[in-house]
């Protein structure tokens, strides 16, 4: 009987590998020095995937635009992007479907001797825009500033627009009165002594959107996720799980530490600080609220940005719980 128990024991361990292999397999397509690289790695690093019954294959490109090309095409079958653009994919006939990641947005930072106390105070200056006139952010703030000082952010400014790295660079060298970058760029100005002036979050709240819906997400087809029904819960639980890990353990923030380019332990403790503070609460996405942002940045952007989604395209959001 011992032997037998052996020799059960020994073929049990021998089938593991096979029978993971046998899982659904996750190929996602992601920018190479991109954030979101934290979680994934967080996911795989723990076996938080084949703990949730896939396998997350990570692919790393060089630009956000390839990543969409890759799930295109069908050479990798997920990618991240905002609901906004998802919406307006899936308006235009693309059966993309959206899980939720992040509700960290950007904002307005200035130099630390700067004297401005609301974005009033930017009249008149330099304001370096990551992204082109159709940034989301940008529109918030215009938005934001028409709506609480009767401004036009956009005449009584110059604008400067770049990529992020170049806007971050050029903010930390006193370029601008004012700079709107993504939270990552942000949060490494900030720990070199910037100020916040205001954030997306808070002028969106101020123009009644919600705070706590997550603009960033995994989208991926649905006729993907219709061959593995429960697949798109199981990421979910993944990514939850990793986010749980990230929120509790110091450990889990060290192991990654060495994806997050961070030159100082200041920038280190403030991306920390700030991922954090986007993790999204665990509920689905408000689809109320989000048929209000969608509004605005129709009437903000008009077809430009939303496309034909004037409204919210049916199916957007993964049925997550």
């Amino acid at each position: 009987m011992r032997l037998m128990r052996v020799a059960i024991a020994a073929c049990l361990a021998l089938a593991s590998p096979l029978d993971a292999e046998d899982l659904p397999t996750i190929r996602a397509a992601v920018l190479k020095i991109g954030t979101v690289n934290w979680e994934l790695a967080t996911i795989t690093d723990n076996g938080l995937d084949r703990k949730n019954g896939f396998i997350l294959d990570v692919q790393p490109f060089a630009d956000n635009g390839a990543t969409r090309i890759a799930v295109e095409g069908g050479a990798a079958d997920m990618a991240v992007a905002d609901w906004i653009w998802v919406a307006r994919q899936r308006a235009a006939g693309k059966d993309y479907v959206f899980i939720p990641y992040s509700k960290a947005v950007g904002g307005v930072v200035v130099p630390a001797d700067s004297t401005a106390q609301s974005i009033q105070d930017l009249a008149g200056g330099k304001i370096g825009i990551a992204g082109g006139p159709l940034d989301k952010s940008w529109l918030i703030l215009r938005a934001y500033a028409q709506q609480q000082y009767g401004m036009d952010l956009k005449a009584d400014t110059e604008q400067v627009f770049g990529a992020p790295p170049l806007i971050f660079k050029s903010a930390m060298g006193g370029d601008y009165a004012g700079a709107i970058n993504f939270w990552h760029f942000l949060a490494k100005n900030k720990a070199s002594g910037m100020r916040e002036l205001v954030s997306v979050a808070e002028a969106g709240k101020a123009l009644g959107l919600d705070a706590d819906t997550p603009l960033l997400g995994y989208y991926m087809k649905e006729s993907f996720l219709s061959e593995h029904p429960a697949l798109a819960q199981a990421f979910f639980e993944a990514s939850r799980a990793a986010k749980d890990k990230l929120a509790s353990s110091d450990a889990a923030w060290e192991a990654i530490r060495p994806r997050m380019n961070a030159a100082s332990d200041a920038q280190f403790e403030q991306l920390k600080s700030d991922w954090i503070a986007g993790i999204p609460a665990r509920a689905p996405v408000d689809v109320q609220a989000a048929e209000k942002m969608l509004a605005l940045m129709s009437t903000l952007g008009g077809p430009e940005l939303v496309g034909k989604a004037t409204s919210l395209p049916d199916g957007l959001f993964a049925v997550v719980k």
